[in-house]
């Protein structure tokens, strides 16, 4: 294992000092009343390119050779990474290939270019675009910039540590962070432990692409893969095995979250912290909105919110899901008589109840007489929705 030290990240502190900011630490007061404990945000997705990868390529930059800037940089990213790199060589100038998958969302993908470097779109996730990245790099000679599975970028990651503790007078009893290749919670656990050796480091990755706990779960590095995620900044197969040596040793619990838990804390983020954060950023929410990390009471908590590089198209289907996983908005099929005043019947029962309409589509089922109705309403909860199913079936409407 590749030796870290909290030297290493306090030398990189001074580093980046004057590159990074100094991200705000928000509490969140319906987390902290609804858990009993105190729930902080650490908000990665106020850096600069929106998220917390700024800090470790500028310190892998600052740590190159004359030669190694000289051939140019390449490197493989789900998007994040990428505006790091692009604008740490920028700022050096210094040429940047960035390979990224071609599911990145275009706001990263724009971003990137904006920065300065050379895009190149590669498969699905980060590892095949990682794959594509090692096979131009072998052609052209750049110097490869791995996004995690390195000494001083999981260094720089770690100043998110080091910030924690001094913006909360080290009154830190648990950092929950977001994993995918594990540089973020590498760097992060190293500079913590160091300061207290009895802080809870606790990691969170999506159930479909669950590589960290795989990795743990099997004492090995093994490649986990069951489906895309909306989480695209931790969608990585396999993670270092740099990273993993430390994870194993120093991270106490990886948790896994769903889609739709994703989505949720998404919502929750915007509407009760007033805070925009990408999937990858919003997990640390979900495991505790799920009930997968119970704090205890009066336990001072820390979520990391890595990112906010969201793609509006993907934040609007997101926010679509969230509101139906919530109750907050439920959609249905029935057949109405065709004469006038058939909508306006049901829809009467549902405003009745304080459903609000959306929308409503009408079309023919095939039989005379009778229309297709497929309509969309705003609800307050699950039970809110089981009150107006029942007034719309006891009215002899068959929900479809």
């Amino acid at each position: 294992m590749t030796n870290i030290t909290l030297k290493d990240i306090q030398d990189a502190k001074k580093v980046i000092q004057g590159i990074v900011k100094k991200t705000d630490i928000l509490e969140s007061v319906k987390l902290s009343n609804m858990t009993n404990a105190n729930i902080y945000y650490k908000c990665e997705n106020l850096q600069k390119t929106g998220s917390f990868k700024l800090r470790g390529a500028c310190n892998k930059i600052a740590n190159l050779t004359e030669e190694e800037k000289a051939n140019g940089v390449i490197a493989s990213s789900a998007g994040n990474h990428a505006q790091g790199v692009a604008l740490g060589a920028t700022m050096n100038g210094i040429d940047a290939t960035i390979v990224m998958p071609s599911t990145a969302p275009l706001a990263k993908v724009t971003a990137t270019k904006g920065y300065g470097a050379k895009v190149v779109l590669d498969g699905l996730v980060y590892d095949d675009a990682y794959a594509k990245a090692v096979e131009i790099q072998k052609e052209t000679g750049a110097t490869f910039l791995h996004p995690f599975n390195d000494k001083y970028v999981i260094a720089g990651q770690g100043t998110i540590g080091l910030e924690i503790f001094e913006q909360l007078d080290y009154k830190v009893d648990t950092i929950i962070c977001p994993i995918g290749g594990g540089g973020l919670i590498s760097g992060v656990a190293i500079a913590s432990k160091a300061l207290n050796s009895n802080v809870k480091i606790i990691g969170v990755q999506t159930a479909n692409i669950p590589s960290m706990h795989e990795s743990i779960k099997h004492g090995k590095v093994t490649t986990a893969f069951k489906s895309t995620s909306i989480a695209d900044g931790i969608s990585v197969k396999t993670v270092g095995d740099i990273t993993f040596e430390i994870a194993k040793d120093l991270v106490d619990e990886v948790i896994l979250v769903e889609e739709d838990e994703i989505s949720q804390a998404l919502l929750f983020l915007m509407e009760n912290q007033k805070v925009i954060a990408e999937g990858s950023g919003a997990v640390t929410t979900a495991a505790i909105l799920s009930g997968k990390y119970k704090p205890k009471e009066n336990e001072n908590v820390v979520c990391i919110i890595s990112g906010g590089n969201i793609d509006v198209n993907t934040l609007q289907k997101i926010i679509s899901i969230g509101l139906t996983k919530s109750g907050r908005r439920y959609s249905f099929e029935t057949a109405i008589q065709d004469r006038p005043g058939g909508l306006a019947e049901l829809s009467k029962i549902i405003s009745a109840l304080d459903g609000n309409i959306i929308t409503a589509n009408l079309s023919s089922t095939g039989d005379i007489g009778k229309l297709n109705a497929k309509m969309t309403i705003e609800t307050f909860n699950h039970e809110h929705i089981a009150k107006i199913k029942k007034a719309i079936k006891d009215a002899g409407f068959e929900i479809m």
